[in-house]
């Protein structure tokens, strides 16, 4: 083959740039700076093209047909599928790609991670894994070059088969996930992996990301990935777009604003270093890779100056290039005006676009073993790449001096977490550390965080917090900042934000979590430490501001989520911050969302009793839980202390009353699978906790009905259950105004209580503080009636 390559084969060109691109690549192998020969370069050559020809045969059959025919017969009607699905015109474009991504680590003998942002287009990457053989073990023995294996997987390809316990039945799915081998993330929600891809790599390791021209105008912050790279802790980046203009019904921004000149200037602009490769030959992607990795290396060498000017290859391509159809709205998805099963022309389309790609299986047996060179090269297969099989050794945690973490009287939980934080980075050198934080990381009570990591700035200003080198990734854009922590998965993270405002950061965190939870179902446990995103200036503390600013969806839409993978903490004090984030930090493969006060409220739980709290989900903080007519259970800071108010009024009034506080709510739901029966309490820690029968009020920190939805175990129905809330009212209030809008108040806790008391009881208010929960007197009459409970082991 390799006087051959310079032809191409089947759709493949290449043209005189290009060729003369691949010359100085071998004449770099002459030279012995490639890991292969000249000869064996020129044969990787000859491969590529063959195996993406043979990918885009491949991915055509995935979508139509019912059966592939290895001898390149035309197929018959029977043989397609009646119902085609696929992304087909992206996915013939990333076969190309990624096979010039294999090409690229054969010829250097480097193994690269990959991470696709447009997950829709997996069937670029199930192809060649199928015809290289490199899968995962879930489709080992299942998909392989054989025409039974082959047909195999176009049969599953939107095959929509379902186990019995309503699990996907196939190991292939429509978009990236654990069963891709090598896959980092699903993609399907277009660009985060463009935020993220810059944070994954640590030094040393190499990443391709392959990047959506599409996603660029739907999701920004992707171009200041030259704003957060250092040589110094990052590894090598190489940053994909695939610029083939087309969304599903119109032309993309980039090419209404003026195509590929536009979007050169714009990338220049930001600080990268553009590269303009044909994105319709694989050849040019593997020359592209390594240039840019070449352009890297002389930034590593230098460590600065920043912005350093970031290689970023730009693919232009026709959508669905290599097939009938390409260049056209509907090359999105179906490319052909009807479906072969049922129309005859489009029958005929279909076979004559497959016999252009069609490789023949000897052709293709050398194709796939020249480009097997792993073994000789000493190197992993793709699917075991550095980031696909991250395993980080478990964080040293250290155990703060209770004397620090509070005092008699009040104290801040946000102190307690950034000292614990703080404590545990110094204990960790070797952990590469990322602070997610859109907002005010002072004005939070982050000060010792702020001053040992600093803000990462190109510029740093005397006298602030910043760093050429600084560990906070600081923007005002939610998703560009989570993107920081979710993209380090080989370090400690943390993210803290508003928590109406980091609403807006749902969409990355689910992706992590569906992908996460996927892997954890198929025996794959996620090897990166678990990552905390404090949610603080909180609904209930963030009164000062309007309505905006007071949202509890964040930890209602996470509690929606699998409860052992997206965890929801709402600690009440300085002790229970600090060991939420410790229980955080031992686990794997989770996020989880703490709702934290950080104004000063009093310490509630001693250091054991909080490790207690977590390690069970909830404690019993006040009254005995046998002699109790009724339990206030409290989820969140400041309806513990209105709960504890109401105890006292309560108790002080002959009624036996006891508090129970919940710190995970998830812990004590209806398991929905046995993964998640096993995170919750079992039914005898339960009853220990919330005892059959036991009439109960609950304050929750979010919208009552999602919490009572979640916490169905505890409800015992109407007669024995009142839930009290955030009820969307809000506005420029304080803390006090905040709970009695919201109807939260001690008072109106007491009020619940007497609806669900045994025998009728006399009134336990006061005619003022009866008007005022009645709409009809003056509010602040609560605060000065307000019982006083001080816990006495509280420190």
């Amino acid at each position: 083959m390799t006087e051959q390559w310079t032809s191409g084969y089947g759709v493949i060109v290449h043209d005189t740039e290009t060729q003369q691109r691949l010359q100085s690549i071998l004449q770099n192998a002459d030279r012995g700076l490639l890991a292969l020969t000249q000869t064996e370069a020129a044969d990787v050559f000859s491969a590529t093209d063959r195996l993406a020809n043979a990918a885009m045969w491949l991915i055509a059959h995935m979508s139509y047909a019912r059966r592939v025919d290895l001898s390149g017969a035309p197929l018959k009607a029977g043989d397609f599928k009646p119902s085609p699905e696929g992304h087909m015109g992206g996915s013939f474009n990333m076969a190309i790609a990624f096979a010039g991504y294999l090409a690229a680590n054969a010829l250097s003998g480097h193994t690269r991670a990959w991470t696709l942002g447009q997950g829709h287009c997996v069937a670029a990457i199930e192809a060649i894994n199928a015809l290289t053989g490199d899968v995962s073990a879930a489709q080992q023995g299942r998909y392989d070059r054989s025409e039974v294996g082959l047909s195999r997987l176009v049969n599953d390809f939107y095959g929509y088969a379902i186990t019995p316990d309503g699990r996907p039945g196939v190991p292939l799915g429509s978009h990236v996930n654990p069963n891709t081998a090598g896959g980092l993330s699903e993609g399907g929600y277009l660009g985060f992996t463009s935020l993220q891809y810059i944070h994954m790599p640590l030094p040393g390791e190499r990443l391709v990301a392959f990047l959506s021209d599409g996603a660029f105008e739907e999701q920004r912050g992707s171009d200041w990935a030259p704003r957060w790279w250092r040589a110094s802790d990052s590894g090598f980046a190489v940053p994909v777009m695939v610029l083939n203009g087309r969304r599903i019904e119109q032309r993309t921004e980039i090419s209404q604003e003026g195509g590929l000149d536009w979007l050169v200037k714009h990338l220049t602009l930001s600080g990268f270093d553009p590269i303009i490769v044909d994105g319709h030959d694989p050849l040019s992607y593997a020359w592209g890779i390594l240039e840019a990795e070449a352009r890297l290396s002389k930034l590593s060498d230098t460590d600065g100056p920043y912005p350093a000017r970031l290689p970023y290859l730009i693919a232009p391509c026709i959508k669905g290039f290599g097939f009938p159809g390409a260049g056209g709205n509907s090359a999105h998805n179906l490319p052909l005006d009807g479906s072969p099963h049922t129309n005859k022309g489009a029958r005929a389309l279909f076979n004559d676009g497959v016999q252009a790609l069609h490789t023949p299986p000897d052709m293709l047996e050398d194709a796939v073993r020249t480009l097997s060179v792993h073994k000789m090269q000493n190197r992993v297969l793709e699917s075991q790449n550095a980031l696909a099989v991250r395993k980080v050794s478990d964080p040293v945690l250290p155990r703060s001096d209770a004397r620090s973490l509070g005092t008699p009287g009040l104290n801040c939980a946000m102190d307690a977490i950034d000292q614990c934080f703080t404590e545990i980075v110094r204990a960790n050198p070797h952990l590469r550390v990322r602070v997610a934080n859109p907002d005010e990381l002072r004005s939070n009570h982050m000060p010792l965080t702020l001053e040992m990591l600093k803000h990462r700035v190109n510029a740093p200003e005397p006298g602030t917090p910043e760093s050429k080198n600084g560990r906070l990734i600081t923007a005002l854009n939610e998703e560009a900042v989570i993107a920081a922590a979710l993209g380090n998965k080989g370090g400690l993270n943390l993210a803290v934000s508003y928590e109406a405002f980091a609403m807006k950061m749902l969409g990355a965190l689910r992706q992590e979590i569906i992908f996460a939870r996927r892997q954890k179902e198929l025996g794959q446990i996620p090897g990166w430490i678990s990552v905390p995103l404090i949610a603080t200036s909180h609904t209930w503390e963030n009164a000062k501001n309007e309505q905006s600013h007071q949202d509890p969806t964040l930890p209602e839409a996470l509690l929606g989520e699998m409860s052992e993978t997206a965890r929801v903490i709402f600690p009440v004090d300085a002790p229970s911050a600090a060991e939420a984030l410790r229980n955080i930090y031992r686990g794997r493969g989770e996020i989880a969302c703490l709702v934290t006060p950080k104004r000063d409220v009093p310490n509630l739980l001693s250091e054991e009793e909080a490790e207690h709290a977590l390690e069970n989900g909830a404690l019993h903080i006040a009254g005995d839980i046998m002699a109790a007519d009724i339990q206030l259970v409290a989820i969140g800071a400041y309806q513990a202390h209105e709960a504890l108010a109401a105890f006292q009024r309560l108790t002080e009034r002959g009624v036996p009353c006891c508090v129970t506080l919940i710190l995970e709510p998830g812990r004590f739901r209806m398991g929905r699978d046995a993964m998640e029966q096993a995170f919750t309490a079992s039914e005898d820690r339960l009853e220990a906790l919330f005892p059959r029968g036991l009439a109960r009020v609950l304050l929750t920190h979010t919208r009552p009905e999602p919490m009572t939805g979640v916490l169905r175990r505890l409800d015992g129905g109407p007669e024995q259950l009142r839930a009290l809330g955030y009820i969307s009212r809000g506005g420029t209030f304080d803390v006090a105004g905040m709970l009695f809008a919201n109807r939260c108040t001690w008072a109106h806790t007491v009020d619940a209580a007497m609806a669900l008391l045994p025998k009728k009881t006399l009134d336990l208010l006061s005619e003022d503080e009866r008007r005022a929960i009645d709409g009809q007197g003056d509010p602040s009459a609560l605060e000065r009636s307000k019982p006083v409970l001080r816990r006495e082991h509280a420190s």
